[in-house]
């Protein structure tokens, strides 16, 4: 499927084809091509606006958002792309995996995981630069995580406005247990090992996440209260990868073991 703006001179155009080229590929199963060489000229804000359309089309009576995802949260990855922030999208009820479930055969396209710790808030977090100590006050509990991540976008060929406008690359997630308050957890040097099959397939610590995952939500935290879109209670967080990404085939049974807060499953069906 191709896509190629290059020749349409209006913004909204872009933005309305490149939503498009999206939202097809999800329905259709099969990746398009890369966006970024329609949406470059009009900058990563049209790339937001592209996500926003593909979100308010899924949004209806049963699906809702429940929160927000943390991506490009590894400088490796960052200097990959070419950028110095992370980026962010919108995580959907319709987007959970129960933990220890089965993941239904093409609910993702070109799907890989990771392991994370996700915050779940207890209060509101409305503030321009929320210092750690405000994020692990207003953090009712964390639990281990696995983001299944996707692109829509043939082969993974990703550039910031590719992966922005693609919801951030979501997909879907699991939320193991057990939930634990925040205090005492070392975030930095927490181990985290997800496996395959009971491979080890990757490894990492919380310093994989912008040196820690609480530097993370406070990245987020300030970025939606700019756009007047602040954290609220009850949203979960998913704060970003703590090792690199791998793909599981089909039939996989993969685990997240994060030390000192639990873990996370779901098997990849046949």
């Amino acid at each position: 499927m191709s896509f190629d703006t290059a020749d349409i001179s209006s913004p909204e155009d872009a933005i309305l084809a490149a939503a498009a080229a999206l939202w097809k590929a999800q329905e259709s199963g099969q990746p398009c091509a890369p966006l970024r060489k329609g949406l470059a000229a009009h900058g990563v804000d049209a790339a937001y606006r592209v996500q926003e359309i593909n979100i308010a089309r899924r949004l209806n009576r049963s699906v809702r958002p429940v929160g927000r995802k943390i991506g490009l949260t590894s400088p490796a990855v960052q200097k990959q792309l070419g950028v110095n922030e992370p980026d962010f999208g919108v995580l959907l009820s319709d987007m959970v995996v129960p933990d220890g479930g089965v993941l239904a055969a093409g609910a993702v396209l070109q799907a890989k995981a990771e392991g994370e710790i996700a915050f779940v808030l207890g209060e509101d977090l409305d503030m321009l630069a929320p210092t750690a100590a405000e994020i692990l006050r207003a953090t009712a509990f964390i639990m281990p995580a696995i983001e299944i991540v996707g692109s829509r976008i043939a082969n993974w060929d990703i550039s910031l406005i590719d992966t922005v406008a693609d919801n951030a690359s979501s997909g879907m997630f699991v939320l193991g247990s057990p939930a634990r308050a925040p205090l005492g957890f070392d975030f930095a040097d927490c181990a985290m090992q997800m496996t395959f099959d009971g491979k080890q397939v990757s490894t990492g610590t919380g310093r994989a996440c912008l040196g820690n995952p609480v530097n993370a939500v406070a990245w987020l935290a300030g970025r939606m209260h700019g756009l007047g879109a602040p954290l609220r209670a009850g949203e979960v967080i998913l704060s970003g990868a703590l090792g690199p990404m791998a793909a599981p085939a089909p039939g996989t049974a993969v685990e997240v073991i994060i030390c000192g807060l639990g873990k996370a499953a779901f098997a990849l069906e046949v």
